[in-house]
């Protein structure tokens, strides 16, 4: 009988995972993973990891597999926190699902279930794993869109490897999640109307701002409004040499300076906004809401423009460096000069877009058929061949 350990949250999810892979005849163990420590920064009504880990429990006995919970807070704070400060420092901003799914969940947490005897891990995500049977008698895995299409969740798995495919299972890929709900409530369990955790992996809510004061200290700085007439692509488009340059050129960052704008007020630090933020300027009296279109956290400003369709905001090319390029399926990669047509997103939800990857030798330019609003540095970008994930890359 195949070893599978779960992945147990505390989520209905992971719940209902659990109890498709008893029903296939695994022997299930249900592991708990406690990533969180300080409570000075979560809402405080929701103590979630406690309130997750008993609920975890009362499944596990439920369904009378072994339940036993790992604390990976230090590797957690080593690999995902302490990386997000150092982005949010550097003016990116970080996506820790992503990594904490590729550093802790099928690393860290693979590794724990191996040494349990796990043939594989399993989690509750909305995705799929295809494999294709090699002339060679090996394997390839695929990484595939979850059926509901609502909650597919294939984009925060974007930087598995064929290794971890090789080890893992996602029972619940082919329902939708009211399917997962009725099957949780006909087994009577108890998460079966527990709400959809938010906020960061494994953290639960997070005031975001407090979260990083921790470290990163408020600094006064200005709010720069830049009118729309001022955007990068209102001049004169150059003659492009080759495709190369062409790509380079929309793939290029605006640059602001402060005399390009009007200040319009203050903020308490450049490193706590992102690209697309509305929330937390605390502008008011504009006709249409101010959009973060920039951060400049060397000269700690930020720079704003009205609406969601500021052309400051778009961009239609984005560049990912050689040693950021992750490829799911590496038999797909791209040698230099080469070029693929893929449908591409830039973060988790967005539809997938038309995209062409090309290949030069520092690394890979994605060109989109359409402008992206809030291309943001430091988060992912993924890209898909039909239904399937085939690789991804930070965008730099």
């Amino acid at each position: 009988m195949k070893k599978v350990v779960v992945g147990l949250s505390g989520g209905v999810d992971s719940s209902v995972a659990a109890y498709l892979l008893k029903e296939q005849g695994y022997d299930v163990i249900g592991l708990f993973m406690k990533n969180w420590h300080d409570d000075s920064v979560t809402i405080s009504e929701e103590c979630p990891w406690l309130e997750d880990s008993n609920d975890a429990l009362i499944v596990a006995e439920k369904l009378g597999i072994p339940f036993q919970t790992v604390d990976l807070s230090v590797e957690y704070k080593e690999k995902i926190v302490d990386y997000m400060f150092r982005e949010y420092e550097m003016g990116r901003t970080p996506n820790p699902d992503v990594l904490c799914n590729r550093e802790i969940k099928f690393d860290v947490f693979l590794k724990i279930a191996l040494q349990l005897g796990a043939d594989y891990v399993a989690t509750g995500h909305y995705c799929r794993k295809g494999t294709i049977k090699n002339d060679s008698g090996s394997e390839t895995y695929q990484l595939v869109a979850g059926k509901d299409k609502n909650k597919d969740q294939s984009y925060f798995l974007c930087q598995l490897s064929q290794e971890q495919l090789s080890k893992t299972l996602f029972p619940i890929g082919e329902l939708t999640k009211p399917e997962v709900r009725q099957i949780a409530s006909k087994m009577n369990l108890i998460t079966a109307d527990k709400k959809d955790s938010q906020g960061l992996c494994f953290i639960g809510k997070v005031r975001l701002p407090e979260f990083l004061q921790q470290q990163l200290k408020p600094k006064k700085g200005k709010i720069i409004e830049i009118a729309p007439s001022v955007s990068k692509y209102q001049t004169m488009v150059p003659e492009f040499a080759n495709k190369e340059s062409e790509l380079e050129y929309y793939a290029k960052k605006p640059e602001y300076n402060i005399k390009d704008g009007t200040v319009v007020g203050e903020h308490e630090g450049a490193h706590y906004f992102t690209k697309g933020q509305r929330k937390g300027l605390n502008v008011g009296g504009t006709k249409e809401p101010l959009f973060v279109i920039e951060t400049d956290v060397e000269e700690n400003i930020i720079y704003t423009g009205q609406g969601k369709s500021h052309p400051g905001l778009y961009r239609r090319t984005l560049f990912v460096q050689e040693s950021e390029i992750h490829w799911v399926r590496p038999d797909l990669s791209l040698k230099e000069d080469e070029s693929l047509k893929v449908k591409a997103r830039i973060r988790y939800r967005q539809e997938l877009q038309n995209a062409t990857l090309y290949k030069i030798e520092s690394g890979l330019y994605v060109d989109f058929g359409e402008k992206q609003s809030a291309i943001t540095e430091g988060q992912f970008v993924a890209w898909y061949q039909g239904d399937e994930l085939i690789g991804s890359g930070v965008i730099s």
